[in-house]
């Protein structure tokens, strides 16, 4: 596990260099934290290390954002707080996009597709927010 503190905005970059380095060849990047923990935040950062010139945004509505990085590989942006239930995630193809070894998927709300996410090549990320308002950062492999 890698474990990274950010205290200031001014550290995201370098931030979302040392949790790409985390994740090493994982292609499914599950974000876990509490609402306003900066998951969308942390998310927009690493897509710009990426090469991503694209606008990124939280998918709330639309579930999933698809974005290029600056290797022409798509980059999937999954937002599952409103999935209700996972018959939706079945019907708009997951596989594609979980089992696509071109794409990087980033997955705000896992938890509630856990069950369906591969073993293997996924990472997790916990963001934690502390009494001070910084953030420890905690990077590990699904086992």
């Amino acid at each position: 596990m890698t474990t990274i503190e950010l205290h200031s905005i001014e550290q995201l970059n370098e931030v979302a260099q040392e949790v790409l380095k985390a994740i090493g060849n994982s292609n499914i990047v599950c974000f876990y934290g509490s609402m306003g923990a900066g998951k969308t935040t942390l998310i927009r950062a690493i897509c710009q290390a990426l090469g991503v010139t694209d606008v990124v945004t939280s998918p709330t509505f639309a579930l999933v954002n698809e974005y290029t990085n600056g290797s022409e590989n798509p980059v999937y942006h999954f937002d599952f707080y409103r999935i209700t239930h996972l018959d939706e995630v079945y019907d708009f193809g997951y596989e594609e996009y979980f089992y696509n070894p071109q794409a990087l998927c980033l997955i705000e709300w896992p938890e509630l597709v856990e069950q369906i996410l591969p073993q293997e090549g996924t990472a997790i990320v916990r963001i934690a927010v502390n009494p001070d308002g910084s953030r420890t950062i905690e990077v590990s492999q699904r086992v």
